[in-house]
């Protein structure tokens, strides 16, 4: 090859490069490997799930709201003494901006709970299966809003037979 012809491919490969935008150094995106450890922490009750939490995280659930990584760490403190949680993912998507997932979640009373989160008294052995939808929206690669919604009941708790 001579040097000319050389020369000018090396000077289009730059200006493809140029003209190409560069990749961040950091990406502010969820990977899958990544959600897939949250879950894996938080269906576990290893509380260090909520290191995936921004300190100033909001969490909506329904008409509850629950502020800050603290508040998420102290609600679910409580609740996972009453239910064993245990969530999949039917569907995942994510950008720079959140993580969007289809979450079947299966809910069961492990010990009775008189006050429980849902408003009726539940016992031990009860059950609860739904599809929610979540919503993250992600800063510092961190969950800053959490929005989740009921999408559709599979197995209510009083339709068992405890």
């Amino acid at each position: 090859m001579k040097k000319r012809e050389f020369l000018r491919g090396g000077a289009a490969l730059a200006l493809a490069a140029a003209a190409t935008p560069a990749l961040p150094a950091t990406s502010n995106r969820i990977t899958r490997e990544e959600y897939d450890d949250y879950l894996t922490r938080f269906n576990g009750n290893d509380m260090t799930f909520i290191d995936f939490y921004h300190p100033d995280v909001v969490l909506e659930l329904g008409v509850s709201e629950i502020v800050g990584n603290l508040g998420i760490r102290d609600f679910y403190a409580n609740v996972k003494r009453y239910i064993k949680e245990t969530v999949t993912v039917n569907q995942f998507i994510s950008d720079e901006g959140g993580v969007a997932v289809e979450i079947p979640t299966r809910f069961e009373c492990i010990a009775d709970w008189q006050d429980s989160f849902w408003g009726v008294p539940l016992k031990k052995g009860q059950v609860m299966e739904v599809i929610s939808f979540g919503f993250y929206q992600v800063q510092d690669r961190k969950f800053r809003r959490v929005k989740a919604a009921r999408y559709k009941m599979i197995k209510d708790w009083h339709l068992e037979n405890v």
